[in-house]
């Protein structure tokens, strides 16, 4: 019988520029080996004080368009309490206010349950820090019959 529990954690290099990472192959992979055909809940999360977990499109422009709306929210500038790090870092740590660091996700049959177009991602806009850990845990229920 599967854990009812299982997690693993990914190590990503996000790079020396903000990054949209897609993760979902990675997460897929994850839930072919561990659900064995069950139905449950992934559960991505970043444990970092400078990064996010979104569910968007990509490869057609939203990536960027999420980098491009957060350089409006957030711009990397002076006006940020937190000042350590590269000039406008205290906007990083904003980030997880508007792209949590979490992200639960259905799985049926063994499968992420996603929409067409949508993808699981890591939002990085922290260029001080490219290493990034991103944890996957899948919660799964009893055996499928």
């Amino acid at each position: 019988m599967p854990d009812a529990f299982t997690t693993r954690v990914l190590h990503i290099s996000s790079g020396a520029s903000e990054a949209v990472v897609d993760l979902t192959r990675d997460c897929e992979s994850f839930l072919r080996e561990v659900a064995g055909g069950r139905d449950g809940l992934l559960n991505v999360f970043v444990p970092h004080a400078t990064a996010g977990v979104a569910i968007i499109e990509t490869g057609a422009g939203s990536d960027d368009d999420l980098l491009a709306a957060l350089h409006t929210l957030l711009p990397a500038d002076d006006r940020w309490q937190h000042r350590h790090g590269s000039p406008g870092h205290g906007r990083d740590h904003v980030l997880p206010a508007f792209v949590p660091p979490h992200a639960t996700l259905p799985v049926v049959g063994g499968r992420l349950e996603l929409g067409t177009w949508q993808s699981v991602c890591l939002v990085d806009t922290n260029k001080d820090n490219p290493d990034r850990q991103v944890r996957l845990s899948f919660l799964g229920g009893a055996d499928a019959a």
